[in-house]
């Protein structure tokens, strides 16, 4: 036998080591996602089952084509299931290293099982030799129907599942709103201040709408309180001290590499009045909703207090900082 006779299995490691290149260096290419899918639901199984059983009267090529399908579906999971208990986990460079090992080692075996085979079985692209080795002229009209029937159901399940892969639908949309400290962490907050003083945090946002938001930023400084008797907050005070406002793309959520912040901005700020005091930060999507006039500049005693009332209950993004100001 010379090369030829092995071209099935050669062509496999040969795709396995392309689609790794393609994935490093073309990752959105369409070529990508057409041998991958052949790297995941095919390959795996196909020499599985090659090093198996390399003779020609073991197996028929119709039994082989399904259970290359089949046994991929089973092995790619328990590959999956033994990294989960490995330091590198269920990641997409650890599963890609895994399956081209798999294919490439489980390759070289059903070649060299191929070579010392008496009757070995090799795959003609011959549509006459393929009705001979399927003895399509020798079947009966039900196992001609079956066979059929079989195929038909392998090509639709891999047009149907390409389909999922390629038009795979959005995920879940949301808006990471988000408040650090000025050393860039989620500590060292500004919650003691003396009256006049300047205090700075970064405020920052994330895209993951899956479209382009314009965002609006309100700062409240609030004075409340909360009365546990009649489970009600009462506003007492509430200035608006600033409006921000961005337009945002898209960013999708990048679960393999470090988290990368897409907007940010220092917010400088400070108080003139003494007191216990919150500061909220307010986010509205698209547009901003229309504010009452204040009274002497305080909103306590408009519509606008509802906005508090509502980012208390969860019912408007936002974020809160409680500052006590004091007298210098």
């Amino acid at each position: 036998m010379d090369w030829r006779d092995y071209w099935d299995l050669l062509t496999i490691i040969a795709l396995s080591l392309i689609l790794d290149f393609l994935i490093l260096f073309f990752p959105d290419s369409l070529l990508r996602k057409a041998l991958g899918l052949a790297f995941v639901l095919f390959f795996p199984g196909y020499v599985f089952i090659t090093a198996l059983f390399p003779n020609k009267k073991e197996l028929d090529n119709l039994e082989r084509l399904a259970l290359s399908f089949g046994l991929s579906i089973a092995i790619v999971p328990l590959i999956g299931l033994a990294l989960n208990y490995t330091p590198w986990g269920i990641r997409l460079t650890p599963i890609l290293v895994s399956l081209t090992v798999f294919n490439v080692l489980f390759a070289t075996s059903a070649i060299y099982r191929r070579m010392k085979a008496i009757d070995p079985w090799i795959p003609r692209i011959d549509v006459q030799k393929l009705k001979e080795e399927l003895e399509w002229e020798k079947a009966s009209r039900l196992d001609k129907a079956l066979t059929v029937i079989l195929i038909i159901a392998i090509f639709s399940s891999i047009a149907t599942l390409g389909y999922v892969i390629t038009h795979p639908k959005p995920g879940e949309k949301f808006t990471e709103f988000y408040i650090l400290g000025p050393s860039g962490k989620a500590a060292d907050y500004p919650t003691e201040l003396f009256v006049g003083e300047n205090a700075t945090v970064i405020l920052g946002i994330a895209n993951h709408e899956y479209r382009n938001v314009t965002y609006y930023v309100e700062v409240w400084l609030v004075n409340l309180t909360y009365d546990f008797d009649t489970n009600q907050t009462h506003i007492h005070n509430m200035y608006l001290m600033d409006t921000l406002n961005v337009t945002l793309p898209h960013k999708p959520v990048n679960i393999e590499g470090n988290w990368t912040p897409q907007w940010e901005t220092n917010y400088t700020f400070s108080i003139d009045k003494p007191g216990k005091w919150q500061l909220w930060f307010l986010l509205f999507k698209d547009e901003e909703p229309p504010l009452p006039k204040p009274i002497n500049g305080d909103y306590a005693q408009t519509d606008a207090a509802q906005r508090i009332l509502d980012a208390i209950n969860g019912t408007i993004q936002s974020l809160k900082l409680n500052i006590e100001v004091r007298k210098i």
